[in-house]
C-alpha cells in the first residue's frame, strides 16, 4: 500500500524564514487523525481505493454510525474522502495513518479545496476586466464589461463567455506547493496559500520531491550543561549568604558581642574582619574627647574661697 493523499483542515496562515533568509508565506494544515474507514479492492469493487475519515460527527445518522462500527471505530468521522491507491495489500480498516510515513519536508504537493464564496460579482472583480475609460464621455463605463458579441456572423454570444455571475465556492486545486516542515502534532507547514477559509477541509496529495529544498530557519538555544550549572549555584548561594549576613548585622542590638558578629561574617568570607558593635564604637568616640577637654578649674576655685575665709 502506497498512500499519497490525506485529508486535512486548514487552520491558520502565517509567515516564516528559510535558512537562506527568504521570507515565505506558510499555511498550516492539520492532517493528523486520518483513519481508514473502508478498503475497496479490485476483486470486489473493481478498483483499489481507501476511504479515509477525519474529525468527529456528534450528530451522525444511524447509517454512518453503523458504517464506522463495521470499520472498528468507536467514533463516527465527520468527513469522508476516497483516495485511489495502487495496491491495498496490508490495509486494515480502523487503523490510523501516520503522517511522517507519507509526508516529509521537501515534498511537492497539490492542495485541493473549496474556495471562498464571493456571491454575485461583476466582470472586473470576477475576471479582471480592465473597464472603460474615464474620459471621452464615458462617465459610467469604468467597470462595465464592454461588448459581448460579434457581428451578424455568428449573430449570437458564444457559450462560456466571461461575464458577471456567481463567484467562488468552487473546487480549486493549487499545484506545486512545497512542504517546509512537518510538526510532531501532525501539522503540515506548506509554502504558499491554499484555497478555502479557516477550518475548511482540503486534500493534500504528494506529487514529488524538491531536490533543491531549503529547510526552515530555527533559532537554536544552547541548553546549559552540568559544568555551567554548578557556578551558577555557587554564586546564588553566596548572594543568599550575603543577604543573611547583612540582615544579621542590621538586627544586632547595642549589647551584641563582637565575637558573634564576626562569626556570622566568617561564613561569607574568611578575609573580612569582624565589625565592632555599636556599643564599643560609642564608648571609643566618647572617651577620647572627654579626657582631652577636662580642666581642673573647680578644685582651684574651692581653695581660693577657703583661703579668703581664713584671712577674714
Amino acid at each position: 500500500m502506497q498512500l499519497t493523499s490525506l485529508i486535512g483542515k486548514k487552520t491558520y496562515q502565517k509567515q516564516g524564514f528559510l535558512q537562506d533568509g527568504t521570507r515565505v508565506p506558510l499555511s498550516g494544515i492539520v492532517v493528523a487523525g486520518n483513519f481508514v474507514t473502508q478498503v475497496k479492492s479490485a476483486d470486489k469493487e473493481g478498483y483499489n481505493a481507501l476511504q479515509l475519515g477525519i474529525g468527529i460527527n456528534k450528530k451522525a445518522k444511524k447509517t454512518a454510525v453503523n458504517h464506522s462500527k463495521k470499520a472498528g471505530l468507536t467514533q463516527t468521522p465527520r468527513f469522508l474522502k476516497e483516495v485511489r491507491v495502487d495496491e491495498v495489500a496490508g490495509a486494515i480498516s480502523g487503523t490510523e495513518i501516520i503522517v511522517s510515513d507519507i509526508f516529509v519536508p521537501g515534498d511537492i504537493v497539490d492542495v485541493t479545496g473549496i474556495s471562498k464564496g464571493k456571491g454575485f460579482a461583476g466582470g472586473v472583480k470576477r475576471w479582471g476586466f480592465k473597464g472603460g475609460p474615464r474620459t471621452h464621455g464615458q462617465s459610467d463605463r469604468e467597470r462595465a464589461p464592454g461588448s459581448i458579441g460579434q457581428t451578424t456572423t455568428p449573430g449570437r454570444v458564444y457559450r462560456g463567455k466571461k461575464m458577471a455571475g456567481r463567484m467562488g465556492q468552487d473546487t480549486v486545486t493549487v499545484k506545486n506547493l512545497e512542504i517546509i516542515e512537518v510538526t510532531a502534532d501532525g501539522v503540515l507547514l506548506i509554502k504558499g496559500l491554499v484555497p478555502g477559509s479557516i477550518n475548511s477541509i482540503v486534500v493534500v496529495k504528494k506529487m514529488g520531491t524538491n531536490k533543491k529544498f531549503v529547510p526552515m530557519y530555527k533559532e537554536i538555544v544552547d541548553e546549559p550543561d552540568e559544568q555551567s550549572e554548578v557556578p551558577g549555584g555557587i554564586v546564588e548561594t553566596a548572594v543568599e549568604a550575603g543577604d543573611v549576613a547583612g540582615d544579621s548585622q542590621s538586627s544586632t542590638s547595642d549589647d551584641a558581642k563582637p565575637e558573634e558578629v564576626g562569626s556570622s561574617q566568617s561564613h561569607v568570607a574568611s578575609d573580612v574582619q569582624p565589625v565592632q558593635s555599636k556599643a564599643e564604637v560609642i564608648e571609643l568616640a566618647v572617651e577620647e574627647p572627654v579626657q582631652s577637654e577636662e580642666k581642673p578649674t573647680e578644685p582651684a576655685s574651692v581653695e581660693t574661697t577657703a583661703g579668703k575665709g581664713e584671712d577674714k
